[in-house]
C-alpha cells in the first residue's frame, strides 16, 4: 500500500501520489555543509508518440547511467500506463542551479548522452519537452512525512 493512500483512489492519482512520493524522498535528502545551496528538481513532461513507447523506455533506460555520471540525481522516467497515453515524465534533482547548468555541460561533452539525443531525433518519438524546475516547500514534506503510516 502507498505512504499516500488518500491519492490511490484512480490510476492519475496513483501516479502523482508516486511521484509526490518521489520529491519528498529527494527533498529529505541531506545537503552538504561546504556552502549554502538551493536544491532543485528538474520536472521533464514529454509528448511522445503513445505507437513508440518502447523506444522512449529504451532513451529512459540509457539516462538512468548518464544522468547520475553527469551530475544529476535521477528520481526516475515515468510512462503513461492508463489515461492520457502521449505523455511521460522524468524528475531529475540538483544541488542548486549552478549544478543542473555544469550537469548541462556535461551531457553535451558525454558520448552516450548524445548518442542518446541522436536516438530520440533519429525515431522521432518526442514530440514536446517541457522544463519546470522546483524547490520543496521542506515545512509541508516534512508534514506529509510526519503522518504517512511507517
Amino acid at each position: 500500500m502507498s505512504a499516500f493512500p488518500f491519492l490511490e483512489s484512480t490510476p492519475r492519482r496513483s501516479f502523482f501520489g508516486k511521484l509526490a512520493a518521489g520529491l519528498f524522498s529527494i527533498a529529505g535528502q541531506p545537503l552538504p555543509s561546504r556552502k549554502p545551496t538551493m536544491p532543485i528538481t528538474c520536472f521533464i513532461r514529454y509528448e511522445i508518440d503513445p505507437f513508440q513507447r518502447d523506444a522512449f523506455a529504451e532513451y529512459a533506460d540509457k539516462w538512468s547511467t548518464i544522468i547520475p555520471r553527469c551530475g544529476g540525481q535521477l528520481i526516475g522516467y515515468f510512462l503513461p500506463r492508463e489515461g492520457t497515453n502521449d505523455v511521460a515524465f522524468a524528475l531529475i534533482s540538483f544541488e542548486s542551479l549552478a549544478a543542473y547548468e555544469q550537469y548541462r555541460v556535461r551531457l553535451t561533452q558525454d558520448a552516450d548522452s548524445r548518442a542518446n539525443f541522436q536516438f530520440a531525433q533519429t525515431k522521432k518519438f518526442v514530440r514536446r519537452e517541457e522544463r519546470t524546475f522546483l524547490e520543496g516547500v521542506k515545512s509541508t514534506l516534512q508534514s506529509c512525512r510526519a503522518t504517512s503510516p511507517s
